[in-house]
């Protein structure tokens, strides 16, 4: 045995091999060296009155757990036209799960429970996908062609996605390059999950069917900057139309990651885009360090076709019972199975992600296929140990275990362990291959964690209840004819006005330029003023306040014609925004009395100045000659904001300073 191994001194090492740096230390140069790629697929949902395929309302959803009826599916696989299946559903069929839909009578109909034939697409979701395509530069279709995409994690109930291609090769500008467009499609969209333990999987229907757009990118995004970059783009592209959904869960973002010598894996359903750096440079690493794995694995196994675990039921008495794991194990009587995986020596700690090893990857395909809960396992590499050293030779012995092998304790249902054990079998020997096709989930931390094997091919098939749909030049044509001011125009607007540039992501994530522009156009006011009230001052409310259901953002149009027609001067309006944004029904007069506001003239406020000099020069002996400055602007603030420049007063104090 290796008596000397230390599993952290191990994990600290092969991070070291895999060349991991941390994100905020990462350079262009680093992603090259391992051959980084990345493409985006982009979900948006739609702003129409129905859902894409019933004429359910779109946009209601239920509250605090309502529902009025309950239907329970089990997924099955199908064969493809092919005749084989689709490795996704397969996967779902071992995981043997209960699919419970709660529904809501108002927002679900026969068509979402696949009880009746689909009614015909939804022309206004059509239109304005249309719309944002031509915003992308694509080439539209003539004939849309529905199809059936295959889901069997139960989030759809019938078993597949109804989606069809709209248009095709379009392209995005970046500061430093183009990104292609593959393609966009127009799809439903799924239910919404309540949970999901064990084999019992939860959902609510109200999001079922609601219509979406899916963009999809070249792998073109060559560092994890550009990914972040390229998907604020297609988000405020698909929000200059003021026809897409906003707020949580209306844009949704799947991530494609790979390396060279990898293969794709998607991080799927990103829900913040800022979160997408990070995630696909940890993934990027992820797929590094298994490449590292698999060249280690190569020098140890002669034959992966020939590898197999071998394992044995064991008892509590070789554990440490009054470990809360083992406690929770003899409580819901689950088994425990020791596994014995040869030549695995050093590799269960080896490092994947920070905080986590390859051991992970085991437990992750044990939580999602064999629907044990975690904690699922132990193993004789972890870096804070569940049992002694004596007792894992004990488990060793019990194995036959050879001096290279690595062992793992599998805690679950007994009903749950040859499912299992194929799990392990199957992910090492896939270890072997090197980066498996895998769907994983981003966590906020930058950490991923597996979702579901990657789907095929296979999965599509064309949908028989649905006709192909002619798409009209002169659909086309009307759409092109009301497109929006484009969004790289709007970017060369806020330059050309000198906005900061940190107010930028708000203005363009709210679709707040055009706003902007009738403003400045409007009432005569300067561009970077009216861009910092938004993207500076509106934005500090926000992030404080909980947003009213009467507020808009023409209210801020509203309140500048106020201002306007008031002679007030540009702080007090910055002053009254908070007071809008908290009271969107306070009249403005109102807000006015409640920021103590009084009319002066320039001439009633700089009357004061001269008495204010002379009491500051009896009170005060300060070398500062700013000192005089600030005390006597603190007197006349209150007076002054509203109805005067601070500047030209601030001038006019200087001046009678200097004179006196």
């Amino acid at each position: 045995m290796k008596q000397l191994f230390d599993p952290l001194t191990n994990y600290e090492e092969t991070r070291k091999l895999v060349g991991y740096v941390d994100r905020n230390e990462a350079t262009p140069e680093t992603y090259s060296a391992i051959g980084f790629k990345c493409g985006l697929e982009i979900h948006q949902q739609l702003k129409t009155k129905k859902k894409l395929f019933c004429h359910c309302p779109a946009g209601l959803y239920q509250k605090n757990g309502e529902f009025d009826a309950e239907v329970i599916r089990h997924m099955r696989p199908t064969l493809s036209e092919l005749g084989e299946y689709d490795g996704t559903a397969l996967m779902e069929f071992k995981t043997r799960k209960t699919v419970i839909y709660r529904i809501k009578d108002e927002t679900a109909c026969t068509y979402d429970i696949d009880d009746t034939p689909p009614f015909a697409l939804n022309r206004e979701a059509l239109g304005i996908a249309i719309e944002i395509a031509l915003l992308l530069k694509m080439n539209i279709v003539g004939e849309l062609h529905i199809t059936r995409k295959q889901y069997l994690d139960g989030s759809i109930p019938t078993g597949f996605q109804r989606t069809g291609i709209v248009a095709i090769e379009g392209s995005i500008p970046l500061k430093n390059k183009t990104v292609r467009i593959i393609q966009l499609s127009i799809e439903e969209d799924a239910c919404r999950e309540v949970s999901d333990v064990g084999h019992l999987r939860v959902y609510t229907t109200d999001r079922l069917g609601m219509p979406l757009i899916e963009s999809v990118t070249y792998p073109d995004m060559l560092t994890p900057d550009e990914a972040g970059e390229a998907a604020h783009y297609l988000r405020f592209v698909a929000r200059s139309s003021e026809k897409v959904r906003t707020g949580i869960g209306a844009a949704r973002e799947d991530v494609n990651v790979s390396v060279t010598g990898g293969t794709r894996v998607e991080i799927k359903g990103v829900s913040h885009i800022r979160w997408i750096p990070r995630l696909v440079h940890t993934e990027a690493f992820r797929q590094w360090a298994l490449l590292k794995i698999r060249d280690e694995l190569k020098k140890r196994v002669v034959d992966p076709k020939l590898w197999k675990i071998s394992h044995k039921e064991i008892d509590l008495d070789m554990v440490p019972a009054d470990h809360p794991i083992f406690r929770r194990a003899k409580r819901l009587r689950l088994k425990l199975v020791a596994v014995n995986l040869p030549q695995f020596h050093g590799l269960l700690s080896h490092f994947t992600q920070p905080g986590q090893s390859f051991a992970d990857e085991l437990v992750g395909r044990l939580k999602v296929i064999a629907c044990i809960e975690k904690p699922n396992m132990v193993h004789s590499e972890e870096l804070t140990p569940t049992l002694f050293a004596s007792q894992w030779d004990d488990v060793r012995s019990t194995l036959g275990a050879g001096e290279n092998d690595a062992q793992i304790i599998i805690i679950g249902p007994a009903d749950d362990m040859a499912t299992a054990l194929d799990v392990v079998q199957e992910r090492c020997q896939l270890a072997m291959q090197g980066v498996p096709n895998e769907t994983r989930k981003g966590l906020v931390d930058g950490t991923n964690i597996f979702e579901r094997v990657l789907p095929g091919p296979d999965r599509m098939y064309p949908d028989t209840d649905s006709a192909p749909i002619a798409i009209e030049e002169s659909l086309i044509e009307e759409r092109r004819r009301n497109l929006p001011i484009d969004v790289t125009d709007r970017f060369k607007q806020l330059r050309d006005w000198r906005v900061p540039v940190d107010t930028y992501q708000y203005l363009f994530k709210r679709n707040l330029v055009g706003l902007v522009e009738r403003i400045v156009r409007d009432f005569d006011q300067d561009p970077i003023f009216v861009s910092s009230v938004l993207g500076h001052t509106l934005k500090h409310v926000e992030g404080k306040h909980q947003l009213q259901a009467d507020f808009s953002y023409d209210l801020v149009y509203d309140l500048f014609k106020f201002g306007k027609r008031r002679k007030l001067f540009d702080e007090i309006l910055k002053l009254m925004v908070p007071v809008v944004y908290q009271h969107p029904k306070m009249d403005f007069e109102s807000i006015l009395l409640t920021l103590d506001y009084h009319p002066f003239t320039a001439e009633q406020i700089q009357s004061s100045i001269p008495t204010l000099v002379r009491k500051f020069g009896e009170i005060k002996n300060s070398p500062d000659p700013e000192a005089g400055v600030r005390w006597v602007m603190g007197h006349l603030r209150k007076r002054a904001i509203g109805n005067m420049c601070l500047q030209e007063l601030h001038a006019v104090v200087v001046k009678e300073l200097n004179h006196g």
